[in-house]
């Protein structure tokens, strides 16, 4: 059995994790509810009712597809349940491709009422796969002009989807981040931009931007963090709105709550500040 659903288990027996914490990561680790609910037996737990492991009741959720530059982009769609328009938001993965993580920083984005789309960079190669082990070999056969303009595309997407506003903005992550400021670079309709410790675009590019910015970094993610201070000079010439922040003792993917250099001071901060970012941009 996958070490991390072990860990889980023990640490919802031992009683530093609530039953719904639980649950709901074992959801995300399996990949779905039906193959939770296998998993369960092995650990010495009863089967529940299938209801318990619903993490995100009042969503709507759904893969989609919309047109990009290579063809059709396979996406992850999330939206409150009721049925009207919201602020869009899109949703950049890191460089392991479209995870079960992602998938649930995407839920989570809609749970703070936003229509929330996380696309799937590596649909041009035959998407992310389960096993990922390998994915940077995908990663290598993108082009990234056309990879950017898949996810420029999202932009208009999002614009016209029947469930927006028409107002859209986008974060990413690690990778995403860097591409979050490429989406800031070449739409210039899109209206708020919100890189998570992602390199900063080319200083000749940053006055193409019309997004407001506001950039996560931690502190000790010095390769990334070495291009901040040319990136700010530029925004400031370019007279463009931004906010930078920095966050003491955290280091390079401090959100990812899966991965060992998470920083939850650092993530709940950022994420808080992201949300308001958007609430403030978007609506």
């Amino acid at each position: 059995m996958d070490n991390h659903i072990k860990n889980l288990y023990e640490e919802y027996k031992s009683g530093r994790s609530s039953r719904r914490d639980f649950l709901r990561k074992l959801v995300m680790y399996t990949g779905g509810t039906a193959a939770a609910m296998a998993v369960l037996p092995a650990l010495g737990e009863e089967i529940i009712n299938p209801d318990e492991l619903q993490d995100f009741p009042g969503l709507v959720t759904e893969f989609i597809k919309y047109p990009g530059a290579t063809g059709d982009i396979r996406a992850y769609l999330a939206r409150p349940a009721e049925q009207k328009k919201y602020p869009a938001v899109i949703v950049i993965h890191e460089n392991r491709g479209l995870v079960p993580h992602i998938q649930d920083v995407n839920r989570r984005m809609a749970r703070e009422g936003f229509l929330s789309l996380a696309p799937d960079a590596l649909s041009p190669v035959g998407g992310t796969p389960d096993d990922i082990s390998n994915v940077g070999e995908l990663f290598k056969k993108l082009n990234n002009e056309e990879t950017v303009k898949n996810f420029v595309a999202a932009v208009k997407y999002l614009e016209t989807h029947p469930n927006s506003n028409g107002k859209v903005g986008c974060t990413g992550f690690c990778w995403g981040g860097a591409m979050t400021n490429q989406v800031a670079v070449n739409a210039p309709t899109l209206k708020a931009a919100v890189p998570y410790y992602g390199r900063q675009p080319a200083v000749e590019d940053v006055p193409k931007i019309k997004a407001a910015i506001m950039a996560h970094y931690g502190e000790n993610d010095q390769g990334i963090n070495a291009g901040i201070a040319a990136f700010e000079e530029a925004l400031k010439k370019a007279n463009i709105e931004y906010k930078i922040f920095i966050y003491p003792g955290a280091g390079h993917a401090f959100n990812n709550d899966t991965g060992p250099r998470y920083n939850e001071e650092a993530a709940k901060l950022a994420w808080k500040r992201t949300v308001d970012f958007f609430k403030e941009k978007l609506t």
